[in-house]
């Protein structure tokens, strides 16, 4: 009976265990469901908040980037993204889709006058960089025309290398917005190499930006002066960091370059040179060094009267090289073998005496170069103003020493006049050790000894030394191949590049302008009037007339005042 009843309690025990247990376990389930269940609202309601968080930032950067779009363009929004495309052409103007003048037109921008748009890269932000970092990689442009495949848009070679210039990306993006911008008053520039400054006038920079529509700091705008090019960085500009330059009067300050002549054999750059002062260099088989030196006015009258001459000299060591000497004046700033006024060919040291043409423009800056013609060769130039009175003192004493006596006569040898009393001598001196050049047009009379060492070019005829005959054969007879396709010898080809070589540089008569001079004009009356064709498209530009404020061409202007003015 004891043992039943110890069962039972044992087995009661056990089962109150057991639920309790299931109770304890149901408990514990319970709390961790409603665990999981507040972690789960908490982690859902932190992610909605997220996301909420996110809509109002991505909301406001629209908002601040419409603001910033409506603000730049004066309340017209145009900012697309387009695929960079590159193409050749000058000035800043780019070319967009036709699409993107519909949308322009449809706000009006066309009744604004000209269009401007401010061009950045699209890359991702890196964290931590500021909006004005990637102001840096942007800059500002007109627009050419509306003809560019949907989707991208063509950038010329100024904005292109403006807006890349570290690194292109593989598919280079960017984003164009429609700007307004203020109208330039200042601009300072920077020439990034030494030479700029030697250029007679900077009307090549006025020029280079009448096919520019804008300017922005920082960028490089590329001058074009004849067949070389300067790079001019903006510095500053004023009233705002990017401006317009159409139909505006800017000024302009050219700061001095950081670097000076340190590698001026490389480069074109014209070295001060004093007159009467010797100064030292060297020079490569195939390369230049330019000098410049000035004449002044009272100089200039003494060398019109006769009174004086420019010399210029050059020293050089003739053991394996040999230099030549090309001078011009100014417009003409860098003298080349095809391009000069005076030059000399002779080997070793040379003197060459400028005589200018015109007797009114002696006076000015006078550009030198010393061209390498074999092997690298080591000079002393100077230039100096030297008297003629020695000169002339000279040739007189020699005219009196040569004067006609009533009794010479004539030596069957050389042809010279001998006294009669020593006729017999001479002659019989003068066959021994005398002989007559027969060259047509010579008659020469050498020594015997350095006859063999007289020779004629047999192209021009010109009497020369034999050392000398290789090199006049290889500078004044060696077929020259001008840019324009023309084949020439040295003294037709100087001709040519003076007078009607299509790439000559010459000072145009309405911009100022050192340019090249093009073809024939296709305007009749512009040939009569011996234009280039240069100067033919230039003077087709208007202005007002001073008298009456009519718009006129620059080229018929003059016509103009004497049709409708009466003025001589």
């Amino acid at each position: 009976m004891d043992f039943e009843l110890r069962s039972a309690r044992e087995k009661l025990e056990r089962e109150q265990r057991e639920r309790m247990q299931r109770a304890k376990a149901k408990a514990d389930r319970e709390r961790r469901a409603k665990a999981e269940a507040a972690r789960r609202r908490d982690a859902l309601e932190a992610s909605n908040r997220e996301r909420r968080l996110d809509a109002a930032r991505a909301q406001e950067e629209a908002d601040q980037k419409m603001e910033e779009v409506m603000q730049l363009g004066k309340g017209i929004s145009f900012s697309h993204m387009f695929e960079a495309l590159r193409y050749d052409g000058p000035g800043d103007k780019i070319k967009l889709p036709p699409s993107s003048f519909k949308d322009l037109s449809d706000q009006g921008a066309l009744d604004k006058g000209p269009m401007y748009f401010r061009l950045s890269k699209v890359r991702d932000r890196v964290p931590g960089t500021s909006p004005d970092q990637d102001a840096e990689e942007a800059t500002c442009c007109g627009v050419l025309e509306f003809t560019a495949r949907e989707g991208s848009a063509q950038l010329p070679s100024h904005v292109w290398n403006n807006l890349f210039q570290s690194d292109i990306p593989d598919v280079p993006l960017i984003e164009v917005r429609y700007a307004s911008l203020p109208k330039g008053t200042y601009a300072k520039l920077k020439p990034e190499g030494v030479g700029f400054s030697d250029l007679p006038n900077h009307a090549v920079l006025e020029t280079a930006l009448r096919n520019h529509a804008t300017l922005s700091e920082n960028d490089v705008v590329m001058v074009n002066y004849g067949q070389l090019q300067y790079k001019l960085k903006v510095l500053e500009l004023k009233p705002a960091s990017s401006v317009s330059v159409l139909e505006t009067d800017i000024e302009v300050d050219i700061e001095r370059p950081d670097s000076v002549f340190d590698n001026e054999e490389n480069q074109h750059v014209l070295v001060p040179l004093e007159t009467g002062k010797v100064e030292s260099g060297a020079v490569e088989e195939g390369k230049f060094r330019y000098y410049k030196f000035s004449v002044e006015e009272g100089v200039a009258e003494k060398v019109a009267s006769g009174c004086v001459n420019i010399e210029v000299k050059i020293e050089s060591d003739t053991s394996g090289s040999d230099t030549d000497i090309y001078v011009s004046r100014h417009p003409l700033v860098f003298p080349t073998q095809h391009r000069h006024e005076w030059s000399s060919h002779e080997m070793g040291s040379k003197v060459l005496i400028l005589k200018p043409k015109d007797a009114t423009l002696v006076s000015g800056l006078y550009s030198l170069g010393v061209y390498g013609f074999k092997g690298t060769a080591k000079f002393q130039l100077s230039v100096a103003i030297k008297d003629v009175i020695d000169s002339q003192r000279i040739d007189e004493q020699g005219s009196v020493s040569s004067a006609v006596n009533g009794d010479s006569v004539v030596c069957k040898n050389c042809k010279r006049h001998i006294s009669s009393r020593t006729s017999v001598l001479h002659e019989a001196y003068c066959v021994r050790h005398n002989v007559i050049c027969m060259h047509d047009g010579c008659g020469v009379v050498l020594r015997k000894e350095a006859a063999a060492d007289h020779v004629h070019c047999s192209k021009c005829g010109q009497a020369f030394q034999q050392r000398e005959m290789e090199k006049h054969m290889k500078v004044f007879h060696e077929p020259l191949n001008c840019p324009c396709g023309v084949v020439l010898e040295k003294e037709e080809m100087v001709k040519h590049q003076s007078s009607t070589c299509p790439f000559r540089l010459i000072v145009c008569r309405f911009c100022g302008d050192t340019v090249q001079a093009g073809g024939q004009p296709l305007d009749v009356r512009d040939r009569l009037r011996n234009m280039c064709e240069h100067e033919s498209i230039c003077g087709s530009r208007t202005a007002p007339c001073d008298s009456c404020g009519r718009s006129v061409m620059l080229k018929e202007m003059d016509i103009h005042a004497i049709a409708v003015h009466q003025k001589s």
